[in-house]
């Protein structure tokens, strides 16, 4: 920077902030948490090191990524960015669930309010118009699957403490 204000890691290390800083560009001097966050968990000297091994243009890059998993560290000592992956994870695999049941549960209603066929195989058309017999278990699935939910439903009680959706 060199000019009127030392950068952010310049002005906290309390040293003359030289023309060709390599922490300026990243770390200005209106943003002082910006270089004191990612200072506490990785320290000036690493910084500067992995700011030099790197070409000119990752760097800003590189700096972003630090100042996230400086932040994560903050927040979680142990597990940083990796806890932070592991909630979200943890939280797709939940919603997935719950979409899996509100699917079911649909599908359930909807071969409900179908009339109910006949008990003997039918001659169904394939979309190839090849004609093959469907057994009556296949074609009855309303009177069947209401069981399957209601228990896929107790199951899901206990899974989440509590029932989601009504049945």
């Amino acid at each position: 920077m060199g000019g009127n204000s030392p950068c952010a890691s310049c002005k906290l290390l309390r040293r003359r902030c030289a023309k060709d800083c390599i922490f300026a560009p990243y770390f200005p001097s209106d943003d002082p948490q910006k270089f004191a966050m990612v200072h506490k968990v990785f320290g000036a000297s690493n910084i500067s090191k992995m700011l030099q091994e790197l070409p000119i243009h990752q760097r800003a890059d590189a700096v972003s990524s630090l100042v996230y998993e400086a932040n994560a560290r903050v927040r979680d000592p142990v597990y940083g960015c990796i806890g932070a992956i592991s909630y979200l994870q943890n939280q797709v695999s939940q919603l997935q669930m719950q979409l899996a049941v509100a699917q079911a549960e649909i599908l359930c209603i909807q071969m409900q309010q179908e009339p109910t066929l006949p008990a003997t195989p039918q001659l169904v058309d394939h979309p190839d118009d090849k004609s093959f017999f469907l057994p009556h278990q296949y074609l009855n699935f309303a009177s069947s699957s209401s069981s399957v939910i209601q228990d896929y439903s107790l199951k899901r009680e206990s899974l989440f403490g509590h029932d989601m959706v009504s049945s």
